[in-house]
């Protein structure tokens, strides 16, 4: 898995993507913690969860099933918001979708792991993309804290944070992305 840190700054990056007004910046906080929510399945290996299995790791909560699903409540939840700061409809829910969905799409750059079931439950099997750039986070605090944690920031910063800030510097420097409304 890429790190919960590339996670987070790759959906807050959407949000300000989708939604550039800084009164939305709740959402653009939301789209981060989405984007990160799928490892909550890393929990099933204390509980003897097999990895490989429907509720394992990279299984169904990395599907593209879990992120329609988390945009669908994010976006109700988002009705309860003032009306003024509210995002346009459907706006909300595609961030949503598309900050969880990312969660799956960094996982499959990854050097490690069983791949990610993008297509969970109707399809079990496992997906990795060819280009697979991105060092393989630990899971367990303990060993990310070392060299190896080192070296997964540093091929995040590279391969998810630069992007991410080649992308929000593009949006200042083009006017066709300054007039996107949110």
């Amino acid at each position: 898995m890429a790190s919960a840190f590339a996670h987070a700054a790759l959906g807050a990056t959407l949000g300000k993507l989708l939604l550039p007004s800084r009164m939305h910046w709740p959402y653009w906080l939301a789209a981060g913690i989405c984007a990160a929510l799928p490892d909550v399945d890393a929990l099933g290996y204390r509980l003897g969860v097999p990895y490989d299995s429907l509720w394992g790791h990279r299984g169904l909560t990395h599907s593209l099933l879990a992120a329609a699903l988390v945009a669908a409540v994010g976006e109700g939840l988002g009705q309860l918001s003032p009306r003024a700061r509210r995002p346009a409809a459907g706006r909300l829910a595609a961030l949503l979708f598309l900050a969880t969905a990312s969660h799956g799409l960094l996982d499959a750059m990854t050097t490690g792991g069983l791949g990610v079931a993008f297509f969970s439950p109707w399809e079990l099997k496992r997906y990795f993309f060819g280009f697979r750039p991105i060092n393989v986070s630990p899971i367990s605090i303990r060993a990310f804290l070392g060299g190896r944690g080192l070296r997964v920031l540093a091929s995040e910063a590279l391969w998810v944070d630069l992007p991410c800030l080649l992308m929000l510097w593009l949006q200042r420097r083009l006017p066709v992305l300054k007039k996107a409304k949110g």
